[in-house]
């Protein structure tokens, strides 16, 4: 049975080009300029879009173009900061009352 003849399988000795390192260079360049990378004011509208259940988390994030695993990884960082700020877990810089005896020093 006689191989069916490739551009590279001519049986000349040779060096082939390497297709599959190019390939996946292209692949990654394509990637590189295609992530979108979304600000914490997009992230807080998804999730409270899906929050709010007018549609179904699917089609949320389908609208918006993101997979269903961020979503949901948005949704949880996004309740366990607020679970922590209801708490009290976080320490604010300076009282009301620091600022306003610091702005009353001398300089």
């Amino acid at each position: 049975m006689r191989q069916k003849q490739t551009p590279y399988s001519s049986g000349q000795r040779g060096e082939k080009p390497d297709l599959k390192a190019e390939a996946d260079q292209v692949v990654r360049n394509i990637k590189r300029q295609t992530r979108r990378k979304f600000n914490a004011e997009e992230k807080i509208r998804i999730v409270l879009a899906g929050l709010r259940g007018e549609d179904s988390i699917a089609e949320t994030c389908r609208k918006e173009g993101l997979h269903q695993n961020l979503y949901y990884r948005w949704s949880k960082e996004f309740l366990e900061a607020g679970k922590k700020r209801l708490a009290g877990d976080t320490e604010r810089e300076a009282s009301t009352s620091d600022v306003k005896s610091l702005r009353a020093e001398p300089i």
